[in-house]
């Protein structure tokens, strides 16, 4: 999805939370891929569960811990945002403890949230795809479990330091696990801090903070509570994406316009601060030898924000705005003088931070009737220029209980329910008036279309011409209320050679929005509660397998299932009132899978085809539009996709301690519909336009090809290295909506060569990298008297050791067009570039 807020018309790539992946978690290089991956999944992986199956009585297929794809795939093509069967990521789900943790309002699992904190994340299971499980009826994509109660943990304290030129550059970690003791308690601690004064990118920074407790009590034999705590406040600064022209004059690919020059040092007007603490009590009942029954918790508060700029009758302050580069400019001398100035002055390729402040303190204004009383002035610098945050306050509360029985030799059956609540609050902020005295909480753009309304500017009716400060609320201010229930019961039988499951579920959603200020545009449907929207879904699935022997396998399973459509999609302009799409429907998703897996002591094997069409998608993008000349609401329904293609992964033990590892995604993702798009303006409830949006056949961006093969040594003497070469390919960027519909090329020949440019959507150039990672455990008591069994362990990540700067890692057309003069280069797309050669090395000690 892409937003644009009021008063900073700038796109934001679509939020792309990795899917879950994973790795070998066991192994010293797994504890190099959990810690250079930081909060991204892994496996679990016991080395016993290696082992071949029964001859005579065949075993099933084990999870994905031991899924050779997923290995290879988990870490390795993550420089190119690389997506599993070409998934948003609201189709993984994730659990803790028992408990769901994806928010509610899109669906993304929000892994910040226990970053930091590798050393108690390493107990987890992935079911990959459609398979059965036996924690929750899981979503297409698959779900990964974290298990992080205290008595679960590795009895040890571990002090961990790490260095990279990454997000941050330092990491210390601390860890303390008791076990369990004879008394039945069971106790961890872990916190880290990771920070860097300066990213990899300039102007980005990185201060973050995590912390964790773990208490477990087992009563007996049958009960076991379990108590959780998370929390991990962090702040960067962040990178924004940029057009190709700007980063050919600043002659970098990882040119950021987020900062500029402040006295001499450098300062990012896009902040991300996060802070919610994650609350979560287990219970486990053992009810008998073959039942037993998981009922958890959790309560998850706080805030998440990210800052920017916003102005009131000014200049654009973005340094790389269009009308601010050599390319807009139509004199051919003045384009190369321009070019020239900013190659040479850095001040004209960042943000103006000194230029701000001097608008500000000029800028003396008298304000009739502030705060809505009538005679009262207020005098003083009006800043032009802020710096505000844009706030998200959630409260969420989870439940989810479990119930997993064994009713005979050959059946297992599992049935659950969960309730879930959130309550989003979503306001600006003002954070810095940038030398200025105060600021007003209007609505310029409504003040300059409704000049002669005196209420169409305020952005609260019931404070009007209200004087706003530091930490003073401004501009939207609204609350969402999102509530899931859900039921579903699973049986699993398994014979001699086969195995088949069937599942399904059935749920009920439901949400509102609640308006906290009366909009001058919209008094009677932007203040107090809206209607309340409900959705009744369902969900089947089913597979079986067929057991050749202990080590080969072949399987199908199947999905269908209906979604209720997200908070984000359903509201058309939320900022500013409760309406919503027209035909407010749910998804529906059709997915089938089926494959091979050879399991062998030296040999594992997983080949997989995949199908999926997901029909009646939803989506709302806002942004500035220049024929308005004004913020368009662009509400898309009718969004059809279909996803198929194939993974294969080996690992081959090819002779003592080396082994060979490859894995490959081959994958066509389409949108297969022609969407419906209607356009609002924000500051009218009028429809200006309904568009009919020529999207078939448009690839999903991201990777449809993505390739791996590596090389893999583990001494004897407990040291490894491995060394994996990747290759990408059939990339596209995002595509601009408003580019494929008739008013786009209205007036121009099918012929002409224009004809091809407006409608066709780019595709990336192919890219490789060469990733190397090496480890060394040493037992320190061989070598001095030590009451503990104590280890030293050093692991060292080198990511793209060949340096390629060119690698498009993401990208987006811009959600603008020029319509009358059809130059499809005025708005060009803005790029992300994959880091060049980068690294994460560690030592720890652990007894």
């Amino acid at each position: 999805m892409v937003t644009i807020h009021q008063g900073f018309a700038q796109e934001t790539p679509p939020a792309t939370p990795a899917p879950p992946s994973a790795g070998k978690d066991t192994s010293i290089i797994g504890e190099m891929k959990d810690a250079m991956g930081d909060n991204i999944p892994v496996i679990s992986l016991d080395e016993n569960d290696m082992q071949d199956g029964s001859a005579q009585n065949v075993s099933s297929i084990l999870g994905a811990g031991r899924d050779p794809f997923l290995s290879a795939a988990s870490f390795h093509f993550n420089a190119v945002r690389f997506r599993i069967r070409g998934y948003d990521a609201d189709l993984f789900s994730t659990y803790m403890n028992g408990v769901p943790m994806e928010n509610l309002d899109n669906g993304f699992t929000p892994y910040g949230l226990w970053g930091g904190l590798n050393d108690v994340l390493r107990n987890r299971d992935q079911v990959h795809g459609l398979k059965a499980n036996p924690y929750a009826m899981g979503d297409i994509g698959g779900m990964t479990y974290f298990d992080t109660r205290a008595s679960r943990q590795r009895k040890q304290t571990s002090i961990n330091y790490a260095a990279s030129n990454r997000n941050y550059f330092n990491r210390i970690m601390l860890t303390h696990s008791t076990g369990l003791n004879s008394k039945g308690w069971a106790f961890t601690l872990s916190g880290s801090r990771r920070w860097a004064e300066e990213g990899y990118t300039d102007g980005t920074y990185y201060d973050g903070y995590s912390a964790f407790v773990a208490v477990d009590k087992k009563f007996n034999d049958r009960h076991l509570l379990s108590f959780t705590g998370i929390v991990t406040p962090t702040e960067n600064g962040r990178q924004g994406a940029s057009v190709q022209e700007m980063l050919d004059i600043a002659d970098d690919n990882f040119y950021n316009p987020y900062w500029g020059y402040q006295n001499g040092k450098k300062r990012n007007a896009s902040i991300a601060k996060t802070s919610q603490p994650v609350f979560i009590i287990t219970h486990d009942w053992k009810i008998n030898d073959k039942m037993s029954l998981t009922t958890a918790g959790a309560y998850i508060f706080g805030k998440r924000s990210v800052s920017g700029l916003d102005w009131y009758n000014a200049a654009d302050p973005r340094p790389d705005y269009y009308r601010y580069l050599p390319s807009y400019q139509l004199d051919s001398s003045f384009r190369a003088e321009q070019l020239a100035l900013m190659k040479s002055d850095v001040n004209l390729r960042q943000i103006n931070w000194d230029k701000l402040y001097q608008t500000n303190y000029g800028s003396i204004q008298t304000i009739e009737n502030a705060n809505g009383i009538p005679g009262n002035s207020v005098t003083g610098k009006r800043s032009r220029y802020i710096l505000e945050n844009r706030v998200i306050a959630t409260n969420r509360f989870n439940f989810n209980t479990t119930l997993n029985a064994n009713l005979s030799e050959h059946v297992d059956f599992t049935a659950g329910g969960s309730f879930q609540y959130q309550k989003n609050h979503y306001y600006k902020e003002v954070e810095d008036l940038l030398g200025g005295d105060f600021y007003v909480d209007l609505n310029q753009f409504a003040e300059r279309d409704f000049a002669s309304d005196p209420n169409a500017n305020q952005n609260d009716l019931n404070n009007p011409n209200r004087i706003v400060g530091v930490g003073d609320k401004l501009g939207y201010n609204y609350d969402i209320d999102i509530k899931r229930a859900a039921v579903w019961a699973q049986t699993v039988v398994k014979f001699n050679k086969v195995d088949f499951f069937l599942s399904a579920e059935h749920s009920y959603s439901s949400f509102f929005r609640t308006g906290n200020v009366k909009v001058g545009l919209f008094p009677n449907n932007s203040f107090g509660k809206s209607k309340v929207y409900n959705f009744y879904n369902y969900t089947f699935k089913g597979g079986a397998t067929y057991k050749i022997d202990g080590r080969n396998y072949l399987f199908a399973n199947g999905a269908y299932m209906t979604r209720a459509p997200f908070f984000e999609n359903a509201f058309i302009a939320p900022r500013t009132r409760d309406a919503v799409q027209d035909d407010l429907t749910s998804e529906k998703i059709t997915s089938a899978e089926a494959g091979y897996v050879m399991n062998a002591p030296k040999l594992k094997i997983r080949l997989t085809g995949f199908y999926t069409k997901m029909e009646d998608q939803l989506n709302v993008l806002t942004f500035y539009h220049d024929e308005y000349r004004n913020f368009v609401n662009y509400a898309i329904s009718g969004i059809d996709k279909q996803h198929f293609g194939g993974e294969f992964g080996i690992d081959a033990k090819i002779y003592k301690g080396l082994s060979i590892n490859a894995g490959a995604s081959v994958g066509r993702y389409y949108y297969t519909s022609r969407q419906n798009a209607t356009v609002t303006v924000d500051n009218s409830a009028a429809v200006v336009s309904k568009d009919i949006i020529y999207s078939e056949n448009y690839r999903v961006p991201t990777p449809q090809e993505a390739y791996t093969i590596g090389l893999d040594y583990r001494s004897p003497k407990f040291w490894f290295l491995n060394v994996n070469f990747n290759y990408f390919d059939n990339m596209w960027l995002d595509y601009n909506p408003l580019r494929r519909t008739e008013a786009a090329v209205s007036g121009v020949d099918q012929a002409d060569p224009l004809w091809n440019n407006i409608l066709g959507q780019e595709r990336l150039k192919k890219q490789y990298t060469l990733d190397a990672f090496a480890g060394y455990s040493w037992l320190m008591n061989n070598k001095f008297k030590m009451k503990k069994r104590t280890f030293l362990v050093f692991n060292v990540g080198v990511n793209n050791i060949l340096n390629n700067k060119d690698i498009v890692s993401g990208g987006f057309e811009q959600l603008r067009f020029d319509f009358a003069e059809k130059n499809v280069n005025k708005f060009p797309a803005r790029r992300f570039y994959a880091y060049g050669i980068n690294y994460f090395a560690s030592i720890g000690l652990r007894f």
